[in-house]
């Protein structure tokens, strides 16, 4: 085979493209079939076919659950987190339409924890001199910008970790740098004024976020205890029978609600 020669897809046995190949350990893929893995997964060029084949399986699987997904809770503007409370499910998108994006829904009880993190970046202002030259300030000015970034962390076969920016690039903040105050998500705001407003919008939106993580967390830990705990046998005082109510506080012989 030369070395210019077409390769064949390992999965949708199509010709490869001179530039569309995307290697694996052990195999070639086409740019069609890698748009299907996981917007999430890094992993494709030390992965084998096996390992490959059987991500596509469950990407297929993930239609199904991205159709039965509702959202009644949604926080972010450009990438959003997305909450099905109902069900105890989420999502990580920037897609409007969602089946066809197929994003991954994952559930309250994969996710490990949630990093937030503001990156500062400064960029030096300069006056023009009698001569017509770019000089420094004496002493320098910069203006200073911010990009705000959400590590949601994760148990999942093919990623450990869901990370994004909600601020979609840097929100400039002017000459005043937002010194930190005990956190990387809780800043110093005295004597701002209307140029901070974004960047306390996505300060809030962070935090906002963090929470929502964190309660998915807590709400996983209270099922399992109460999952755990020993139920003690009540009577029903709809069909007088002695019974352990079920997940659900109900009679397990006749449905009703039972109080104790």
């Amino acid at each position: 085979m030369g070395l210019f020669d077409k390769k064949t897809c390992d999965f949708c046995g199509n010709k490869i493209g001179l530039l569309g190949n995307k290697k694996l350990e052990d195999g070639n893929m086409c740019k069609d079939c890698a748009a299907k893995l996981s917007p999430w997964f890094s992993e494709r060029r030390h992965s084998a076919k096996a390992d490959i084949s059987a991500q596509l399986a469950y990407r297929e699987d993930n239609k199904a659950a991205v159709a039965a997904f509702h959202t009644t809770r949604s926080i972010g503007k450009f990438t959003k987190l997305l909450i099905d409370e109902d069900a105890r499910k989420f999502m990580v998108t920037s897609a409007s339409d969602l089946n066809k994006a197929n994003p991954d829904v994952l559930d309250y009880s994969q996710v490990t924890g949630c990093d937030l993190d503001i990156r500062e970046s400064r960029n030096e202002l300069k006056r023009t001199d009698k001569d017509g030259k770019s000089v420094s300030y004496n002493p320098p000015r910069y203006e200073y910008s911010y990009n705000f970034y959400v590590t949601i962390h994760v148990n999942h076969p093919y990623f450990d970790e869901i990370s994004y920016t909600l601020s979609n690039g840097y929100i400039k903040t002017g000459e005043q740098p937002m010194n930190s105050a005990g956190g990387a998500w809780r800043m110093n705001r005295s004597g701002f004024n209307l140029r901070q407003n974004e960047y306390n919008e996505y300060l809030n939106m962070g935090g906002e976020i963090k929470e929502a993580v964190d309660r998915m967390r807590a709400d996983t830990r209270e099922a399992v205890v109460a999952q755990n705990t020993p139920k003690s046998a009540v009577t029903c005082p709809w069909c007088g029978a002695t019974t352990i109510p079920d997940a659900n506080g109900c009679c397990e012989y006749c449905g009703g609600a039972v109080n104790g």
